[in-house]
């Protein structure tokens, strides 16, 4: 399981045109399920992203984590973190999970992120979806479990 972390002052995600999930301050999680994976690692990457300090303290140093600074996570589903363009000009996307199991990690990442009391906003697996962010840093981490 991947999930790209980027700091945002603020990200949304439209289908059809219509804005589906939207937050301010936080993160946009990009979240990528591969074969394997599991709800038990969906909620690890979860409580790693609700702990992971990257917001300014007042001695602008990377010491805050979402709780600290009233933070939310926009979760969109993205299985080409799993694409393998090695070879050709084509990725291969043959590494990300089928979308029943797909969509069931991400799902329960984003249930363990509410779990952990972290407001969380969503796009809808398998559309095609529009993101727009505007990355604060920038900032951009990859978790992987």
């Amino acid at each position: 399981m991947r999930v790209l972390i980027q700091r945002v002052n603020s990200a949304s995600v439209a289908v059809d045109g219509a804005v589906v999930g939207a937050v301010g301050r936080g993160f946009l999680a990009l979240v990528g399920v591969t074969h394997g994976d599991t709800t038990e690692a969906a909620a690890k990457l979860a409580g790693k992203t609700a702990r992971l300090r990257v917001f300014n303290d007042a001695a602008g140093l990377m010491n805050l984590a979402l709780p600290d600074v009233d933070g939310a996570v926009l979760a969109v589903s993205q299985f080409t973190l799993y694409a393998d363009a090695r070879k050709g000009n084509r990725p291969s996307f043959v590494a990300a999970a089928a979308p029943d199991v797909g969509e069931a990690v991400y799902e329960a990442y984003a249930a363990a992120l509410r779990a952990e009391g972290v407001p969380v906003q969503t796009g809808v697996f398998g559309a095609h979806m529009q993101v727009e962010l505007v990355n604060d840093g920038p900032v951009t981490i990859l978790l992987e479990a």
